[in-house]
């Protein structure tokens, strides 16, 4: 029987090649990813079964990417493998479609088991931030809900902005106007209460859209 195939993204190639040396045999690694807008073009034509991704990827956040690839692919499963235990990170990437939240310092059989669990078309959450998640995670699957809720296209200027680019440079990423790149950013100031430039980076790096 043909093995699960596997996409990996992740910022850290080592980590990356441990992790495929982790899952080999069990599972075939058909592709890995260092980009999170490589991951959205390419992840379609491989079709894996699974993809494993951290959240602080760049260019395109993991957060925003599952979301993208939960349209392109629905029938994927997303694991999540993160440093990041933050209880409302889990529950957004659980919102836009994850089957699986892995915390990086946990045992790394825990992987392997999550991988298993979603393949079997269930879902995994690491015990590190499995405490008062799972009612609200079944809540937001049924409400879609979220007070701060931004859209994908401002976390896309978020995480530009928060990397470092320039208005024009996001702009020039995104294939949009500075104008475009400024509406968003000042609309998500105004949306989340937030007064100055460095207020809205540390939002950024609170919610984990870039790697800190």
């Amino acid at each position: 029987m043909k093995p699960p195939t596997v996409v990996l993204a992740d910022d850290h190639p080592l980590i990356m090649e441990a992790i495929k040396n982790l899952l080999e045999p069990e599972f075939e690694i058909v592709g890995m990813f260092t980009d999170g807008r490589d991951l959205v073009e390419a992840a379609p034509k491989l079709n894996p079964t699974v993809i494993v991704l951290d959240i602080g990827i760049p260019t395109v956040n993991g957060l925003c990417a599952g979301e993208r690839l939960k349209k392109l692919m629905p029938r994927v499963k997303l694991v999540y493998l993160t440093q990041n235990q933050d209880q409302d990170t889990a529950k957004e990437a659980f919102r836009f479609g994850a089957s699986g939240y892995v915390v990086k310092n946990t045992a790394a059989a825990d992987l392997v088991g999550a991988i298993r669990e979603v393949v079997r078309g269930g879902f995994y959450i690491s015990p590190l931030v499995t405490k008062g998640i799972i009612g609200p995670v079944m809540q937001n699957f049924k409400t879609g809900r979220r007070k701060n809720r931004l859209t994908l296209r401002q976390k896309e200027v978020l995480q530009l902005l928060a990397e470092g680019h320039s208005m024009k440079g996001a702009a020039f990423i995104l294939n949009v106007s500075p104008r475009t790149v400024a509406y968003h950013k000042y609309t998500m100031m105004d949306h989340l209460s937030i007064r100055s430039s460095a207020e809205l980076i540390e939002y950024a790096m609170n919610h984990s859209l870039v790697s800190v």
